[in-house]
């Protein structure tokens, strides 16, 4: 089923803010929360520092109506920046890849793309980008092609 949801970037603040929305909505995370020593080694990556492995690589918390917000550290170690105006993304999950290949062609028309569409190691079809109004946007399909 797809979904639609908001994802948040902090600087390595994400679990302290992700432990008090889920106090707020009672809540509990619904997948396990993933750190940075979590990603697969990256001999193009120097290694990371004991306290960046244990930033939050990603975390998903339902809130109301079946919406979830989903979050990560985004460490200035390596090379991101977090200002106002980055640091929300609107995360779209289709069905099937053919709609997520339309969503991300269509909304980033005369925008930028980051990070273009293509196979992740979570297992994911995901790109990045922002369209040319300045809204950040990802798209992440879990379907196999």
């Amino acid at each position: 089923m797809p979904r639609t949801s908001t994802y948040l970037n902090f600087v390595r603040s994400t679990e302290e803010a992700f432990r008090f929305y889920q106090s707020v909505f009672k809540t509990e995370f619904s997948c396990a929360i993933a750190r940075f020593k979590d990603l697969p080694p990256n001999p193009d990556c120097p290694p990371l520092s004991e306290a960046d492995q244990n930033l939050i690589l990603h975390i998903e918390l339902p809130i109301l109506g079946g919406h979830v917000l989903m979050g990560t550290d985004a460490p200035e170690t390596m090379g991101l920046t977090v200002t106002p105006g980055n640091n929300v993304h609107i995360n779209l999950e289709p069905d099937t890849r053919a709609e997520a290949d339309y969503l991300f062609d269509a909304l980033s028309t005369g925008g930028k793309v980051e990070m273009p569409l293509q196979d992740m190691f979570w297992g994911a079809y995901f790109g990045s980008f922002t369209d040319r109004f300045g809204t950040h946007w990802m798209v992440n399909c879990a379907a196999k092609a």
